[in-house]
């Protein structure tokens, strides 16, 4: 699944349109003394870029958090208006009421302690034999506990018509590989700080070892590191598409009881085979759960079972993790508010339940009418553009317009809710809904295997700011929280609109053609549909564009990874592009107003720039940098913009601006 951003009120109902439109565009922070030439995104957001102060609970901010927050109080004013006592038969509004009620319990969470953790600590205790790791990696991925393996169902990327299991590496404390691997003065603090983090919460749940066993993790996650690959290495879907027999996995990890693990992690006779995404790891990770000792394995598991729980435990528990989670990794000073952190759950448990109330209330069914429109004129955009590009030859063409013809597009919310009858919440039980909570959902995914694809599923809530493309059913997704301004302003004159949402839109397809979604066909099997010569042709531009995002360097010392961004870039300047032709697209020959002494054209840009003002904390930048496959929000809102000719045009862009590239090393994908 591609989204538009890492994690990110709605449209109540309104007018269809303002008799005089409105630009849309906040010129409130417009900084008079930058030319848009020079840099149009401090122009457009130079005096919020300099007077605002990220919240003391966030490691970042901007557009998409402004609307995060304005969506979480809507869903807290939803919850907060339930009625006490829920009509007959409405079982999923208790159940939104007790989880929710469950977190603001402090009062019972602070007498319970660790006590919730006694009896898996017990288990894992208990644990005499190697041949007892299997079935309790199998639990900790049921229960969404970190392990050395993670476990997941989805389409076969070979055969989209039906389930298969992948299994994956995982199981490391820091945000990435390189916090273990890297030797300058950042990450080797982030190791000391994780070491006295971990040595911390264990002294919490009385281990007398504490100091030694935090030792001990850090050693086996670093050699867990050194075997796993690296994002970029995991962004090719041929490389991780790795069909194993069942009864061919002892070979591969010799040592470990996988007959035991598929019987525990209940996937035994549902099918006969995995995908293993990264097959040199689990070679390594056999002889490392073979060199590793017992007591070190254990002491392991209960570190990673007492992270996960961590913030569903007392304040202690809460207030050491987000010490270390959120300020020495991040910078954040503060925790967000109690009742932010209760919501994100019952969006994680019941989010659809929770969904169905938020669009009732703030997305009425018509309000889908103008994205449809939108989106037709984004997809027509497209379909005219293949036809002229200079990287496609006839044949790849042909396969392109197939794909295009068959997208599938999403907007607002399900067709089809999900069913949450079988999953028991309990008022006074805030650790058991969540184990629960995770078990219900790993086996809704496991009860697919065998069954037809369910094409009606969605991936996010209704109340997400964000949008995805998911290539293995070729589909474009856009919840409902991100339709409104600055992505979608009803009110406003449609050049804001295509800067903003048709920029996402835009965006979305994109996915579809980029160095990962291209390898996807029409139907959504992993199949090279590219001739040679164009996969030769794409290559070079990408490569070029590799090299435009590496120049940048949000923090000093570090550059984004222009491979590890890559599809994201692609599909920012693809997105952007395509969103202008689809504008004029929605002109029909008739010339655009000047709105606030713009014209549209200018307006479809700033609306683009508006949407990527923010601000990062250093060390959050840091983390991005490492694990994100989005640019920065600030390299975002710049760099498409220099790779289009339509910016040069509508600002009269020149040889001497700082925002001119010459032709020659301007990539045009779209």
């Amino acid at each position: 699944m591609k989204s538009l951003f890492l994690s990110l009120a709605v449209l109540a109902a309104a007018p269809v349109a303002a008799a005089v439109p409105v630009s849309g565009i906040d010129m409130q922070y417009v900084d008079p003394a930058v030319r848009p030439q020079d840099d149009l995104y401090r122009h457009l957001n130079g005096r919020w870029l300099d007077s605002f102060v990220i919240p003391a609970d966030r490691g970042s901010y901007g557009a998409f958090y402004e609307l995060e927050d304005d969506t979480e109080l809507e869903l807290k004013g939803i919850i907060e208006g339930l009625p006490a006592i829920p009509a007959a038969g409405d079982d999923e509004v208790r159940k939104i009421e007790d989880l929710y009620a469950s977190f603001m319990n402090e009062t019972l969470l602070d007498v319970l302690g660790a006590d919730p953790l006694d009896a898996e600590f017990h288990r894992i205790d208990a644990i005499t034999s190697k041949a007892a790791l299997p079935a309790l990696i199998a639990e900790f991925n049921r229960n969404g506990a970190d392990a050395p393996l993670g476990m997941d169902v989805e389409p076969d990327a070979r055969d989209s018509t039906r389930y298969a299991v992948a299994v994956s590496q995982s199981g490391l404390g820091l945000p990435d590989r390189d916090y273990y691997l890297k030797n300058d003065a950042r990450f080797k603090t982030a190791r000391a700080k994780y070491v006295a983090h971990v040595r911390k919460m264990l002294a919490l749940v009385s281990d007398r070892h504490a100091a030694a066993d935090a030792q001990a993790i850090l050693a086996l996650e670093t050699a867990m590191a050194r075997i796993q690959w690296t994002r970029v290495e995991n962004r090719d879907p041929v490389k991780t598409y790795n069909k194993t027999a069942l009864s061919a996995l002892p070979a591969l990890m010799p040592g470990f009881d996988w007959a035991r693990y598929a019987a525990d992690a209940a996937f035994a006779g549902k099918v006969d085979y995995v995908i293993v995404n990264q097959p040199s790891y689990f070679r390594g990770l056999g002889k490392l759960l073979a060199a590793t000792p017992l007591p070190t394995w254990k002491v392991y598991f209960k570190w990673h079972l007492l992270s996960a729980a961590a913030p569903y435990l007392s304040k202690t528990f809460v207030d050491e993790e987000f010490a270390f989670r959120g300020t020495a990794l991040r910078d954040i000073p503060q925790n967000l508010p109690r009742w932010k952190r209760g919501l994100a759950l019952v969006d994680g448990a019941l989010g659809e339940a929770l969904g169905k109330l938020y669009v009732q209330k703030y997305f009425p069914p018509e309000n889908k009418a103008r994205m449809d429109a939108l989106v037709r004129n984004l997809i027509a955009a497209y379909s005219a553009d293949i036809k002229t590009l200079d990287w496609m030859g006839p044949d790849t063409k042909k396969a392109a317009q197939e794909k295009l013809d068959k997208l599938v597009t999403k907007i607002g919310y399900p067709d089809k809710w999900r069913d949450y009858g079988a999953l028991t919440i309990k008022r006074n039980d805030l650790f058991g809904n969540v184990v629960r909570a995770q078990a219900f959902d790993y086996q809704r995914n496991i009860d697919k295997l065998g069954k037809p694809i369910d094409r009606t599923e969605w991936e996010m809530t209704p109340q997400t700011v964000n949008a995805y493309y998911n290539p293995l059913m070729n589909e474009i997704v856009f919840p409902a929280a991100i339709l409104q301004p600055p992505f979608f302003n009803v009110l406003a004159d449609d050049a804001v609109n295509y800067g903003g949402i048709g920029g996402v839109i835009g965006h979305e397809i994109s996915h579809a053609f980029d160095d990962q979604g291209s390898q996807f066909d029409a139907d959504g099997n992993l199949r090279d549909w590219f001739a040679k010569a164009d996969h030769e042709k794409f290559a070079a531009k990408t490569k070029a564009l590799v090299a435009q995002y590496d120049r940048y360097e949000p923090v000093p010392g570090l550059h984004v990874n222009g491979a590890l961004t890559l599809g994201e870039n692609i599909a920012d300047n693809s997105g952007l592009a395509i969103a202008y032709k689809a504008y004029l697209i929605s002109l029909d020959g008739k010339a655009a107003p000047v709105i606030d002494g713009l014209t549209g054209e200018q307006r479809l840009y700033e609306g683009w720039v508006q949407v990527w003002r923010g601000k990062v904390r250093e060390n959050q930048a840091v983390l991005y940098l490492k694990s994100d496959p989005h640019s920065p929000e600030a390299v975002r809102g710049e760099a498409p913009l220099k790779n289009q000719a339509g910016f040069y045009k509508a600002f009269g862009v020149e040889p001497g601006d700082k925002m001119y590239l010459p032709p020659a090393e301007r990539v045009t994908i779209w």
